[in-house]
């Protein structure tokens, strides 16, 4: 989150797009943790060849406008997460659902933030090999599909 103070959020996205825009042809599956995956989501929806959304710890802002067709999202965070409030990620799904997402929402009770870090006191061994075992079946679905 410092970072982003000091880059800003709007460079963060563009160097992203950047980043990415070489690769979007080939159909991508946009994966990020935290303040990365709001700008995983971000980029997802506003990819047509997206073939996926891996979402662990966050989530952003959805467009009005925002449109897929029927794109896989799966999405894992704590509860509670005092970054995604149960009000917001309620309301989170129901926008995802509208844009024409297929979402699929994973809750860790207890555990903290970013859970899935073994370096940082959030970590909880038990949740993040559950995300592990889920967002990996996720992406071999993706990759066989």
């Amino acid at each position: 989150m410092e970072y982003r103070e000091e880059v800003g959020k709007e460079e963060l996205l563009k160097r992203a797009v950047l980043a990415a825009a070489p690769y979007s042809e080939r159909g991508l599956v946009y994966a990020g943790f935290s303040l990365g995956a709001a700008i995983a989501q971000t980029l997802a929806l506003g990819d047509a060849k997206a073939r996926g959304l891996l979402l662990l710890h966050g989530t952003s802002d959805i467009a009005a406008n925002a449109y897929v067709d029927e794109l896989p999202v799966q999405l894992h965070v704590a509860e509670p997460d005092p970054f995604e409030t149960d009000d917001w990620l309620s309301a989170w799904y129901l926008q995802m659902g509208r844009a024409g997402a297929d979402v699929e929402v994973y809750r860790y009770a207890g555990a903290g933030h970013l859970y899935t870090d073994p370096g940082l006191p959030d970590y909880d061994a038990e949740a993040a090999e559950a995300t592990w075992r889920v967002a990996l079946g996720f992406l071999d679905g993706l990759a066989a599909g």
